[in-house]
Order: C-alpha cells, then sequence, then structure tokens
C-alpha cells in the first residue's frame, strides 16, 4: 500500500510543480488561474483517455506506438516552453504592467496563458496516464483491496499536489522583479528536462543508439524512489543515473533557448534605445 501511495506520489508531484513553475511564472496576468485551470482538467481528462487507448497505442507502428506518443507530447510541450523562454521572458513584466493598467489582459498575454496551458495540459495528459495505468494495473492484480488502493492513490495524489502549492506559495513571497528571473530560469531548466525525456525516450525505441552509455550513477547517495530525487528531477529535471545522451539534449537544449533568448534580449535593447 505504501509503495503504491509512493509511486502515485512521484507522477502527481512532477506535474505538480510543473503546473506550480508555470502558475508563478504568469502570476499577475488576468484568466491566468481559468486558463491554467482548464489546462490541468483537459489534461487530467485526456490522461483517462489515453490511458485507456494505451494498449491499442502500443501496437501502432511495429509495437513503439506509446514512444512515439511520448516523443509528440514532449516535443511539443519542448517547443512551448522554449517560445516561452525565448519570447515571453523578455515581455512578461510588461505584459503584467499592461494587464494591471487597463484591467484585462494583452492578446500578448492572452497568447503567453494559452500556450502555457497547453503545457499545463500535456505535463498533466503525460503524468495522468502513467499512474491511472499504474493504479488500473495494481487493481488487475488484486495485490491489495480496491479501498487501501484507492486510499494509497488520493493520498499520493494529495502530498504531490501539496508539493507542488508549496513550491507556487513559496515563489509568491520573492518580489516581481526577481520573479520573473528565477521562474525564468526554472522554466528553461524544465525544458532541459523535456529534451532529456525525448533523448531517453529516443533511446528505448532504438531510434538513437549512440552515447547510450550512463553519464553517472548517483543512485546509492540519492536513491531514484527518494523524496529529494523526486523533487530534484521535478524541479531541475536532474537524473541520478542518466545516459550521456540525455545529458547532451539536457544541456544542448538549455544553451540554444538561453542564446536565442538571450539574442531576443538584444534585439529589444536596441530597439527601446
Amino acid at each position: 500500500m505504501f509503495g503504491a501511495g509512493i509511486i502515485v506520489f512521484r507522477e502527481t508531484l512532477e506535474a505538480a510543480l510543473f503546473v506550480g513553475i508555470i502558475a508563478a511564472s504568469t502570476r499577475g496576468l488576468v484568466n491566468r488561474s481559468h486558463t491554467l485551470s482548464l489546462g490541468v482538467a483537459l489534461g487530467a481528462l485526456g490522461s483517462l483517455l489515453l490511458a485507456s487507448m494505451m494498449g491499442q497505442i502500443s501496437e501502432w507502428a511495429e509495437g513503439i506506438g506509446q514512444e512515439i506518443v511520448d516523443a509528440g507530447i514532449l516535443t511539443i510541450a519542448l517547443a512551448m516552453l522554449a517560445w516561452h523562454c525565448i519570447w515571453v521572458s523578455n515581455n512578461a513584466q510588461r505584459m503584467v504592467q499592461e494587464a494591471r493598467q487597463i484591467g484585462s489582459a494583452t492578446a500578448q498575454g492572452h497568447q503567453t496563458l494559452w500556450a502555457l496551458a497547453i503545457v499545463v495540459a500535456l505535463s498533466v495528459l503525460r503524468e495522468g496516464a502513467e499512474t491511472v495505468l499504474f493504479v488500473s494495473g495494481l487493481m488487475a492484480g488484486a495485490t491489495m483491496s480496491t479501498g487501501e488502493l484507492i486510499s494509497s492513490a488520493i493520498a499520493g495524489v494529495a502530498l504531490g499536489i501539496g508539493a507542488g502549492w508549496l513550491v507556487y506559495a513559496g515563489l509568491g513571497f520573492i518580489k516581481t522583479s526577481r520573479l520573473f528571473e528565477i521562474t525564468n530560469v526554472l522554466i528553461l531548466l524544465l525544458a532541459g528536462s523535456l529534451a532529456s525525456q525525448i533523448a531517453k525516450t529516443a533511446n528505448q525505441a532504438d531510434w538513437i543508439s549512440v552515447f547510450g552509455e550512463q553519464a553517472w550513477d548517483v543512485s546509492s547517495l540519492i536513491p531514484n524512489d527518494s523524496v529529494v530525487a523526486m523533487v530534484l528531477h521535478g524541479i531541475l529535471g536532474f537524473d541520478v543515473s542518466p545516459t550521456q545522451l540525455q545529458v547532451i539534449f539536457y544541456m544542448v537544449a538549455i544553451c540554444l533557448i538561453w542564446i536565442a533568448a538571450r539574442q531576443m534580449k538584444l534585439h529589444y535593447s536596441v530597439l527601446g534605445s
């Protein structure tokens, strides 16, 4: 029972931390709560649908249908986060100021919210589908009573959401000027994490066979199922035993997005002067 709750907690925590950081980065924009809540709801409904179809999906494309779907979800989410880091990070403060002055979000603000709502939906979709499949498997295997399993799953979900809320609340104590800087860094790291997961999926599907060796393994110091490992993975994308390909994808994604964001910032500086 405890093990089931831990696994559900882990899946929920990753999505909750993701949502918490996105919510903090859009604090101040009008209709932010409604739009992001819609993203969570759509992701939850989508996860139930995806889980129910996983058997058929897994059989697509000679048995790698699940990997194709995972890679597609991760790629779209990565593209959305990259756009946020490159364009929105240089306009977020201005959009919030304008939204507060006129009492409604600007067109750019609406675009930002919808783009990030899609990212939130995809995150909840992916983690939620894995949780649904896990719980369904345990129920089919009858390893514990239905009541115990449901109680354990609910506890795991509640703890995961609580941890995500704590991250969001903690970011709320930071001044707005600093908040954007911190959340931009966190979102950049989330983008790197998504790129790392794309590499892991590509490796598992044998699309890329190079750099498959482990870059490091600190699982003896930080067990993979520990709360520390879960939080580090959820916030920083840290993996206790990644492959070299994962590290390369992580670093390349972060560097490319950071360089593009810097170029965009220089562009706006030139226009402003």
